[in-house]
Parts: C-alpha cells; structure tokens; sequence
C-alpha cells in the first residue's frame, strides 16, 4: 500500500472529528437544555441506527424505537435511579421485537441507554470536569490508535473482528488514555488510580468500536446509516464513547 493510500481517510475522518468534537465541547460547556438535547438526540439515532442493522426494512419501527429511546433519555434526570433498570430493559426488549438473532442487538442497546444514563449523571452529578475527561480519554484513545496503529503497523488485535485494527495502534490508545488520564489526576486530586481507569476506558471504546464493526458486518453495510452527511451514522461515530461509559458507569458514584 501506498503512502499516500494508507492515509487517504485522514481529512475526512479529522473533518468530521472536528465539526463533531466543537458541537459537542459546546453543548457539554453549556449544559442544560442544550446537553441534554444532544444526548438524547445522539441515543435516539444509534437506537435507530441498531434497530436497522437488526432488521433492515423495519424503518417506521426503527424510526418509533428512536424517538422512544430519545424521549426517555431526555427525562432520565427526573427519573427515580430505581426506574433505570426497568427503562433499560423495557428499550431492549422493545429493540430486540422480531429480530432473528436478538442477543447482540439487545445488549448493543442497552449499553447505548446505559451510556446516556452515564453521560447526563456525568454532568449533572459528578461534575462538567469529568464529562471533559471521558471525552478526551475516548478521543486520545482513538487519535493515538489510529496513528500509531499506521506508522508502524504488525500483527492484527482481532482480525477476524476487526481486520483493519493492530496491536501498535491499540496498546498505543491505552497508553494515551492513561496519559489523559494522569493530567486529570494531577488537577484534579484524584490520585493516580485515574491513569489505569483511563486505560481500562480505552480499552473498553476499542471494544465499542470493534463491536460495532461486527454488527455492521453481519448486516452486510459498510455504515451504521447516513444520518451524517458523507462520514455514516452516529454509531460509526460514538461506538467508542458508548464503550467507554461500560467503565464510567461504575466509577460516577465515586467521582
């Protein structure tokens, strides 16, 4: 492969990268209305966007799952902590209706309502620093795997999942997050515990990513949707957060 040809997705990926990353720094920095109308704007289209790789022509269903999904993110503020479980299992067993191999769909659902749940306690809980510091975890994870994982290269992660991810660029990401993770350590006073979280972080968004490679194989589409124009879905875009907030979940409490 050429040089050049082995970096040819790199303006488009950095383009959308950019656009993406200034919305949501702006929406997170806000907050309020403006956060919480971006994440459940965002959980309602990957909710789409899974209902489709399940069951491809199902649109008007897809579209209704969405829109459910969307609604019930946005009052999750309000909603008594002993209603999460429920909600979650509700959005997945209504995700999961007539699909013919329902494990991975349901479990790739409830993990994107799991996300919002982290994300909104996140801001409203722990504070905007944190929403600052999953961000930049999933995001030096991805830059540092991808370039890292370009330059030099070698064995594959898990081919048979992921054929284009190597095992440079992912021990690469784990160590960029857990850089990530020492300079919120250091500014924060949360103490060194962070730097191995923020790798574990990384770790699981890589997980995200490749899982959501699967499911768009197994569907036979190269892209979760088009809902953004000329770069795929929002799945294709924030696999790796929703990874990440698989970690977070279990450490809001304690930020």
């Amino acid at each position: 492969m050429s040089n050049a040809a082995k970096w040819a997705d790199l303006i488009p990926r950095a383009g959308s990268a950019i656009v993406l990353l200034v919305v949501g720094l702006a929406c997170v920095w806000f907050g309020g209305l403006w956060y919480s109308a971006l994440i459940a704007l965002a959980v309602g289209c990957m909710i789409y966007e899974l209902r489709l790789l399940g069951k491809a022509r199902d649109h008007k269903v897809a579209v209704f799952l969405g829109g459910l999904a969307a609604v019930l993110t946005w009052f999750l503020p309000v909603l008594p902590n002993i209603t999460i479980l429920p909600v979650v299992a509700g959005m997945i067993a209504a995700t999961i209706g007539g699909v013919r191999k329902p494990f991975p769909i349901g479990a790739a659902a409830g993990a994107i309502i799991l996300a919002g749940f982290v994300l909104v306690s996140l801001r409203t809980d722990a504070g905007i620093v944190w929403v600052f510091w999953l961000l930049f975890v999933v995001i030096a994870s991805d830059v540092a795997g991808y370039f890292v994982g370009k330059t030099f290269g070698g064995p594959k992660f898990w081919p048979r999942l992921s054929p284009k991810k190597t095992w440079s660029g992912t021990v690469g990401g784990w160590v960029a997050a857990g850089v990530i993770g020492g300079l919120f350590a250091a500014t924060t006073g949360a103490g060194p515990i962070l730097i191995p979280i923020s790798a574990a972080m990384a770790f699981a968004a890589q997980l995200g990513d490749i899982g959501e490679s699967w499911l768009k194989r197994r569907a036979g589409v190269k892209d979760s949707s088009r809902l953004i124009p000329g770069h795929g879905g929002f799945m294709d875009r924030f696999d790796g957060l929703v990874g990440a907030c698989m970690i977070a979940l279990f450490v809001v409490g304690a930020l």
